[in-house]
């Protein structure tokens, strides 16, 4: 999940700190979910759910795989590389 935070906010405009104030989770929360390579331990399910649900509420679709966008986008090829 931690690459699809980092694209969802990247396509935003936003800054880890803007996104940080939306979701209601501290700076290093952030830092570590779209750091670390397993945040597990590290970082709670709940603020994770607050960044997506943040992301979300901004317009970002996340989509599992065979899932297809409302609207205009970008999306990983089922062949392509596995980054999360």
């Amino acid at each position: 999940m931690k690459a699809r935070i980092k694209a969802a906010r990247d396509l935003l405009g936003l800054t880890q700190a803007e996104l940080c104030e939306a979701a209601g989770v501290p700076l290093i929360t952030l830092r570590r979910v779209e750091g670390k390579p397993d945040h597990a331990g590290l970082v709670s399910v709940d603020a994770v759910q607050r960044i997506v649900a943040a992301l979300e509420a901004q317009g970002v679709q996340f989509l599992e795989s065979g899932q297809v966008a409302a609207g205009p986008g970008v999306a990983m090829r089922a062949d392509g590389p596995d980054t999360d």
